[in-house]
């Protein structure tokens, strides 16, 4: 369903601290990401995916949300005042293929959100 929570992403200074205390905070699992512990880790908080990246301390969450084919809502994005931030964030076609398609935005007032489309399989 478009326009639902989809993923989320918290960046820190260390993500293998970070997934330490969300897990002793809130029993939160967590496995190595797909660019190795070192660069982050997989959560799971509630059945909805998510994420924490290394590199990034005092990051807010970025909160990403579903829709249905990446290309139109970027265009809409724009076409309603915002902004398609211009970085790639998909990897490869096998983390494409188990994660989706990821964009960062900024709505017309400048406030950042993300768009997600999910894997197909």
């Amino acid at each position: 369903m478009a326009g639902e929570i989809s993923f989320m992403e918290f960046g820190a200074d260390d993500a293998g601290e970070s997934a330490r205390f969300y897990a002793a905070l809130f029993g939160w699992g967590s496995e190595p990401g797909p660019h190795g512990a070192a660069n982050g880790f997989s959560l799971d908080i509630a059945g909805t995916p998510a994420g924490i990246h290394s590199g990034d301390p005092g990051a807010a969450p970025y909160v990403f949300f579903a829709v249905e084919q990446m290309g139109p809502a970027c265009d809409r994005v724009v076409e309603l005042g915002g902004v398609v931030e211009p970085l790639d964030l998909n990897g490869s076609d096998e983390q494409q293929e188990r994660y989706g398609l990821f964009t960062l935005c900024r709505d017309q007032q400048g406030s950042p959100f993300g768009l997600h489309q999910r894997p197909t399989g």
